[in-house]
Order: C-alpha cells, then structure tokens, then sequence
C-alpha cells in the first residue's frame, strides 16, 4: 500500500513514526511520502518537507507567513494527486491539514486522521468539516470519544501513544552516572527546563526560566533543546550561563530529572508521564494571548489537567509568569510530601490514558480498512 503521511511538528514527527513501524510489521510492501521529519525518514518515509519548514506559531507569525503556508498547501495537493496513495494520514496540525482533507475527499482518496485537533478547546466548528471530509478518525485522549460523540460522530479511541515511545525510552537508557560525565553534569539533581520547540515562544520562556536558576544552587539545571535549532540560537539566550543546553535528549533527561519547569503543548504530558514533578509555563505576544483567550472552551492549558479534569499541576499563564512565581511554584514541587501528591496522580494520568499499544492499534485498524476496501 502507499501511504501519505502529513505531520506538521516534531511530537507528529515522533508518532507518526512509530506507526510507521506498525504498519510495515502488517504491510511489508508499504511505501511511505511524507510531511514531518528525521523519525519518520529514518522508518523509511521519503520526506517531502521538513517539520521545522511549516512550524508557524501564532496569529501574528501565521499572518506574516501566510504566502508561504498558501504556497505550502498548494503544492501538498498536487504532490498527492501525483503520487496516487491508498490512504491519505493526518496527524493533527489542522490548519494544514484540515484544508487538504477537504481537498483529498473530492479527489476520492481515502483520508485517516490520527491525532485529533484540538477542537473541544476551541473552533468547534471545524467537527462539521471533519465529519464531511475524514473516513475515520483515531483519537488518543479519553474524552475526545464523547466530545465528538455530541457532534454525532463515531471515532475510535485508541490510547496516548506517548505510551509506546517512553517505554522505548526507558528500555534504553544510558547509565546515569556516564550520562552525567558526557554531558559534563555533577552529581545535583536535575531540573529540566523544557522552553519549548519553536524560536518564537523559547525566546520569549528561556529567559524566565534562567532568571530564577540562581535562587536553587542545589540543583543544577538542564535546558532539553530542540535538534532542529542551532547552538548559536541557545548561546544568545544563555549569554554566559553555565546552565548546559542538550539537543535531542528530551527524554533521557525527563528520565534523569527531579522537576521541570515545561512550556505548554505535548511536553507536559510527556513530563507527567515520566513522574517528573512540573510547572507548566505559558506567555505569547499580547494579540496572539487575548484572541486565543476569547476562543478557547477549556478551564485548563495543560493536557495533563485537561485529562484528570482538575489542577494536578500548576499552570502559569501569561502574567502570572514571572520569577517570583515561578520560583515559588518550583520550591513547591520539589517539597517532599508535595511530589508525591503530585506522583500518585500521575500514576491515575497513565490509567485514563489507556496503557500501551496505541501506535500498534491505530496501525491494525488503518490496515484492516484499507485492506477492506481493496478487497471489497
């Protein structure tokens, strides 16, 4: 079979990739075109554009870059009219992708969405062109069943598939103690500092998050840096700082860490996950916050709240962050009694999600549809 496979961020990147892996254990003739990056190419994608090409966050940074995006779209569609797929994959990033679903149901072509856009927090209008456009569609958090359910539209819920990719992690560590020696880390805990993916918003959250680094002499802080950037990016922002900066290490050093202070999106989910005490941090451009704030239908940003439908952690949100509070939330979350409050929700986290084997579902569930309608 072929497969067209579209993500547009590097959390895409990473689940798309592990059901590539699936899908090849099901289908060894499947030949995969795709939109993402280095994991799905290293599964053996033939990679069209890369992720960090099409990451635009933002109102604003979505209006100054909207003749590429438009340029972008265009040519996607007439990559796919020509390259002929069986089934056509979408991995969230619904800006992009919710235009060429509608474009590849005129076209015929099969469409499965994987990774619902996040439209019970807002633009709830876009369930009527997800119903018309989409055959099916795989979601990984529990209550998106029911949300869609409302718009009366069936969906399959087949569980975070976060799951998967940690419990590969895990299994391949490396020793903490070499680990600590390579990165040239002493033996303090670790506070992992995750400001996200994107220049835009780590410009705006490193600097904060440094600001308090002095006050927890203790601990020793660790940035995750995102590979796609450049050193040179991180130095300016460090300015002489002796907090050291890993790229691509994410995970191990969520493995290794004490705390974290995180930007909203994927990554506090995957903190949790890794029962690593957190404080969930987010500040914008003015425009884009006070647009977003009016649209948006959910009492928390955090995934990790949004799941348990309640504060499990603390969320700083636009003018709340600052360094005081930020110093005074991480102080919280690394008291002892505190942390395990805060742990043993994380335990119930995992259970709502599902457990594991969602990247292996979702892979039999698209098989066998598509297999279906070949034999039919």
């Amino acid at each position: 079979m072929r497969y067209y496979i579209i993500a547009g961020e590097a959390s895409g990147d990473l689940h798309a990739s592990n059901l590539m892996r699936e899908l090849k254990k099901l289908d060894p003739d499947a030949k995969f075109r795709c939109w993402g990056g280095d994991k799905m190419q290293s599964e053996g994608a033939e990679l069209v554009r890369h992720y960090r090409d099409l990451a635009f966050m933002g109102f604003t940074e979505v209006l100054m870059n909207l003749r590429a995006i438009l340029r972008n779209i265009q040519f996607c569609k007439q990559d796919i009219l020509e390259w002929k797929p069986d089934v056509l994959i979408l991995v969230d990033y619904p800006g992009f992708n919710l235009r060429i679903a509608a474009f590849a149901k005129q076209h015929k072509i099969r469409i499965h969405y994987y990774i619902s856009p996040q439209v019970w927090a807002w633009k709830q209008s876009r369930v009527e062109k997800i119903k018309r456009d989409v055959d099916r569609m795989f979601v990984i958090l529990p209550f998106e069943k029911d949300f869609y359910q409302k718009f009366g539209m069936k969906v399959d819920f087949v569980g975070h598939p976060l799951l998967d990719a940690l419990s590969q992690v895990q299994a391949n560590l490396p020793a903490k103690d070499a680990w600590l020696k390579q990165h040239e880390l002493d033996q303090r805990p670790v506070i992992a500092l995750l400001p996200g993916s994107r220049k835009q918003e780590i410009s705006i959250m490193l600097p904060l998050m440094l600001s308090i680094t002095e006050q927890f002499p203790e601990y020793q802080f660790v940035i995750a840096g995102a590979p796609s950037l450049p050193r040179e990016f991180y130095d300016q922002l460090l300015r002489g700082s002796s907090v050291k900066m890993i790229p691509g290490e994410t995970y191990t050093i969520l493995s290794f860490a004490h705390a974290a202070l995180v930007t909203s999106g994927t990554a506090t989910l995957e903190t949790a996950l890794f029962r690593v005490p957190e404080v969930v941090c987010y500040k914008g451009g003015k425009l884009s916050y006070y647009i977003a704030r009016s649209l948006v239908k959910v009492p928390y940003i955090s995934l990790v709240n949004l799941v348990m439908n309640r504060e499990v952690v603390k969320e700083l949100i636009q003018q709340e962050l600052n360094s005081a509070n930020l110093a005074r939330e991480l102080h919280f979350i690394l008291d002892k009694d505190k942390r395990m409050i805060m742990q043993k929700d994380y335990a119930g986290l995992e259970q709502k999600l599902g457990g594991q084997g969602a990247s292996a579902k979702t892979a039999a569930e698209m098989w066998n549809d598509i297999r279906g309608l070949k034999e039919s």
